[in-house]
């Protein structure tokens, strides 16, 4: 009997073959066979005319869904179909899960089998677990096939029918979605915070001590002065920079702080006061699929999208179970297997008394998975599981992370003393802390926020020398510090997730994608690991809270999550929803219809930025990015704004700046004086440039150099323009063969080029006054070519068995396979390319 098993992926098609016995034929779907029309050409000849068809749905028909497969999936699915027929039986193994369920229906629906069907589960790829779910199939679960559907098509029907409204009456080429609309807001309203934020000075005092007779110097802070606390960031009003109740606290300014600190060096120290107690700590919870997302990017700066990328290759590679999950549920498999990894690598004093368990709390969970776990009854180490790179690091944290759940608790042992400083009437007390640890339980294993527990045990103690009341203590130094109150810190991916997770909004497993869409589409963009929203996110943002306030609302966007819950278990009715959410005087479609023409284009596009002295100044989005205008000696003056600027840096000086050079524009710097034409510094969305001549009919594209690094427009001279537009510059013939030696500045940087050579300049040269000799010398030089470096290894090509790797060249990204190099696609990030993706690609090149 043979029989065909299909899976989604080609490193799972590898991993369940080994665990099947003979017969058993297994390849992959590559993800899904078939989705909604994404372009007009993908619309069938039958449905073109309809009213409906480019949406792709009809929604009086019981929201009817045309289904194509991409061009791109065509030979798969040709051989899928050639091998079914000479297949006894079909048996669809994806994913457990909502999308996982959907893409075995799809399958089913475009195979049309003329054999059984069996539908198989598991939620880890190991021998036991593949073997169980082959003895234990199902039929397709149609309750979590129209929870995926339903979601798709909502998601449709919310970013077909408000994204073309942005368009209209912000600029072309925006969107809104269900999710992303929310997660868009969140970045907006903490960026409004930052900008209403006023900063509040205060001081204080440390003191450096030592007990009497005791060497061991301690710090203790000031925190009370004559009985009254001292103020700290705390007691600041966020909005104002002033106190809030100023009359409850002291407020130490820079004088009073120096006059303390003179008054204090002749005073009696001594301990007033100490008090230990003792706490213990459990371990977190295992992780579930946003908490990974979060402390991934905690310790090793993942993105949402790389973490899942990297935890699905440890899936499909037999070392986790499976990452999408909302529950922190541990099978008895898990917990023993993790206890007996807890004696044998700590020893019995280091495991917990007795099991722990895990419930899932948040609303959001979704099927009954297991947590994020080491894969089978024996958890592998991570020192001998042969990963490397991001997949070992992500495993050990997992593994640690396991471990820890069942590993003592920790004993901490915690000392406040107070030390009273008496000097002429002026009494002031200082606090020290210690912490010890008296047993490390499971921080032996797991520390959050760090990678490496023993080092984190050693940072968490802070000792103090033994302390008792009335103890005589001794000043070694007493200095004053300088505080400013800090705005509240912008979202990273970690605290993103755990506010769209807390909020209810999306569910983990489309986190990932919602972060980098909001990135990919220009909402924000990440400095650091901070995620910045941009003026465009400003627009759509105010656009949506006036006049679409629910897709912009967390609990309205919670309730609907809720409810495709409700349709995944079989008690909400898809077509209902639908038509709750779309149809109706309160549906989603009235509403745009009723609000489109109260929408003013010109206000759409202007921002209400809480800034100060912005008064007389409007900022607004257009076509070509960002600009600001204003009136000046009674006439409208406007600037383009630099696409790299954050919306909260904009200050009327960085304004007038912009503004000088834009109404300078139109004076040149001087006249050409080889080509009679004037030359301008103008500066565009890209940043300032020097131009020859206007544009006119007869000049439509005049020659237009960018300022080189280091180089600002005020300092920019009409001489320095001219070398700027003599680039490329010719310095002279080759002493060789006569051939001419030029000088400009490419793609990646300054160069010399002679007969098709090029050579980088080095950071101690001019391109600008570089001249033949030097240009001869750089070219003799031996050349260096840039190897390409591996970025990612994808693994074989199911196929032909040839290894697919991402490298990085010197014109980008790309993929090897084999012979062939080809070009990832403009914008893709190559750590977040997967094997699915590479395989399309190729195929796609023919």
């Amino acid at each position: 009997m043979k029989s065909l098993v299909i899976v989604e992926s080609p490193t799972k098609t590898k991993t369940i073959s080994k665990y099947l016995p003979k017969g058993y034929d297994v390849d992959s779907s590559m993800g899904h066979i078939r989705d909604l029309p994404s372009s007009a050409k993908q619309i069938p000849a039958k449905y073109k005319k309809e009213s409906w068809a480019t949406l792709g749905i009809n929604p009086d028909d019981r929201y009817f869904a045309i289904y194509v497969t991409p061009p791109d999936k065509k030979k798969i699915v040709k051989r899928l179909k050639d091998k079914l027929k000479d297949a006894d039986e079909l048996i669809l193994a994806t994913d457990e899960d909502r999308e996982g369920e959907a893409i075995s229906w799809h399958l089913l629906e475009v195979l049309k089998p003329k054999v059984p069907v069996k539908r198989m589960v598991f939620r880890e790829i190991t021998k036991e677990a593949v073997q169980n779910a082959l003895e234990n199939t199902r039929d397709i679960d149609m309750n979590l096939v129209f929870a995926q559907e339903t979601r798709r098509i909502l998601d449709r029907l919310a970013g077909y029918t408000v994204s073309p409204l942005l368009w209209k009456k912000i600029s072309p080429g925006l969107s809104a979605g269900r999710v992303q609309s929310v997660a868009v807001e969140f970045l907006v309203e903490r960026e409004r915070e930052r900008m209403k934020f006023r900063s509040g000075t205060y001081y204080d005092l440390q003191a450096a001590l030592q007990k009497s007779g005791d060497n061991n110097e301690f710090k203790a802070d000031l925190t009370h002065l004559n009985e009254k606390r001292l103020a700290s960031g705390k007691d600041f009003d966020e909005n104002t920079g002033k106190l809030k109740k100023p009359d409850s606290v002291v407020l130490l300014d820079e004088e009073m702080a120096k006059a303390l600190v003179d008054d204090l060096k002749g005073a009696d120290w001594s301990v007033n006061n100490v008090e230990v107690k003792t706490q213990k700590r459990n371990p977190a919870p295992p992780f579930i699929t946003s908490t990974l997302q979060q402390e991934a990017n905690r310790k090793f700066g993942m993105s949402a999208r790389d973490t899942m990328s990297v935890a699905q290759k440890l899936y499909e590679k037999g070392f986790i179970t499976y990452m999408r999950t909302d529950s922190t549920r541990l099978s008895n498999q898990a917990i023993d297997a993790a206890r007996d990894a807890i004696v044998s690598q700590y020893g019995e004093d280091y495991l917990f008394e007795r099991v722990r368990n895990y419930k899932a709390s948040g609303k959001a969970a979704q099927e009954a998975h297991e947590a994020i776990r080491p894969s089978g009854s024996r958890f592998v180490q991570p020192e001998k599981s042969g990963l490397k790179d991001r997949e070992f690091k992500l495993y050990d944290l997992i593994w640690k992370r396991t471990i820890a759940t069942q590993m003592a608790e920790a004993e901490l042992e915690f000392t406040n003393a107070t030390i009273t400083a008496k000097n002429n009437g002026t009494s002031a007390d200082f606090r020290a802390g210690g912490k010890k640890i008296l047993f490390p339980g499971f921080f032996r294993a797991y520390v959050e926020g760090s990678d490496d527990p023993d080092a984190a045990l050693e940072n968490q103690e802070n000792f103090l020398p033994p302390l008792a009341e009335g103890d005589s203590t001794d000043l070694q130094d007493l200095n004053f510090n300088a505080h400013e109150t800090k705005p509240p810190a912008r979202y990273t991916e970690a605290t993103l997730v755990k506010e769209l997770e807390k909020s209810g909004v999306g569910r983990p497993s489309t986190y990932a994608a919602v972060i980098s869409t909001i990135q990919s589409r220009n909402y924000c963009r990440a400095e650091g690991k901070a995620l910045v929203p941009t003026f465009t996110a400003f627009a759509v943002t105010a656009l949506l809270e006036e006049h679409f306030p629910d897709l912009v609302n967390s609990e309205f966007t919670s309730a609907l999550e809720d409810k495709l819950d409700g349709v995944a278990a079989g008690t909400e009715d898809p077509v209902k929803y639908l038509d709750d959410y779309y149809k109706g005087e309160n549906g989603l479609k009235a509403k745009v219809d009723r609000q489109e023409d109260k929408i003013d284009p010109q206000k759409a596009k202007l921002l209400d930025l809480p800034l100060d002295g912005l008064e007389g100044i409007s900022v607004a989005v257009g076509r070509f990015g960002p600009y600001a205008k204003m009136q000046k000696n009674g006439e409208e003056v406007s600037t383009s704004l630099p696409e790299d600027m954050d919306p909260s840096d904009l200050t009327v000086e960085k304004l007038d700046q912009l503004i000088k050079l834009s109404e300078e524009q139109d004076k040149p710097l001087g006249i050409h004086p080889e080509e009679g034409l004037p030359v301008f510094l103008l500066s565009g969305r890209y940043g300032p440039y020097v131009q020859l001549g206007e544009v006119s009919d007869t000049n439509k594209k005049p020659k237009r150099v960018s300022l080189l690094k280091g180089m600002t427009p005020e300092s920019m001279d009409f001489e320095t323009a001219l070398k700027l537009l003599e680039l490329p510059r010719t310095l002279g013939e080759h002493p060789e063969d006569g051939k001419v030696v030029k000088a400009g500045v490419g793609r990646f940087g300054p160069f010399v080029v002679h007969d098709g050579k090029f050579k980088s300049l080095t950071k101690d040269d001019n391109v600008l006054t570089v001249d033949l000799k030097r240009a001869i010398e750089l070219l003799a030089m031996k050349k260096t070519p840039k190897k390409s470096s591996e970025l990612k290894d994808l693994g074989k090509h199911p196929d032909t068995d040839q290894q697919i790797r991402v490298m990085d060249g010197r014109y980008g990204p790309y993929i090897k396979h084999g012979k062939k190099n080809i070009g990832l696609p403009k914008g893709t990030d190559p750590q977040a390319f997967t094997l699915e993706q590479a395989v399309e690609l190729i195929a796609s090149k023919g």
